[in-house]
């Protein structure tokens, strides 16, 4: 009982090693003229709208379609439909997002940055488009970061 006692207190007030072994991605570079596809592409979604969890669905959604997942949340920045915010149009990244809603709109906006393409769904957000491709071929070179997952082994 008091060596039991004893390891629980040692393992309650253990410092957690939190340092990382390894990076969580691995850059990797698509060339102009080269697929670029949807599950290189990481979105981040940002709910600007009054119904509770949109960006979550939206994210879900397009984590069917092969995007990676980014960060999701609510922000007070405004928006009606769909906006990217913080982007350049010419992004092969950016026009493959675009692609999978009816109508988009661009801005700047005061969200952290991130990796990945950040949109904003407002109140007018109704679905993606259907039948939208799920990659396309970059128009410049593009490097992305590819999560790695480590085994162990």
């Amino acid at each position: 009982l008091v060596l039991g006692l004893f390891l629980g207190v040692r393992l309650v007030t253990a410092q957690a090693d939190t340092s990382a072994d390894a990076p969580t991605c691995t850059d990797r570079t698509v060339k102009t003229g080269q697929t670029l596809s949807s599950n290189l592409v990481q979105v981040n979604v940002y709910n600007a709208s009054q119904r509770a969890g949109l960006a979550n669905r939206v994210s879900i959604n397009l984590q069917r379609r092969g995007f990676l997942a980014g960060g999701i949340g609510n922000t007070t920045s405004k928006g009606s439909g769909v906006t990217i915010v913080d982007a350049d149009k010419d992004d092969p990244r950016v026009r493959l997002v675009a692609a999978q809603f009816k109508r988009v709109t661009y801005a700047t906006s005061d969200l952290p940055k991130s990796e990945g393409v950040s949109i904003v769904i407002g109140d007018r957000y109704s679905s993606l488009k259907r039948g939208a491709k799920s990659s396309l071929k970059a128009s410049r070179d593009v490097t992305v970061c590819t999560p790695t997952v480590t085994l162990d082994q």
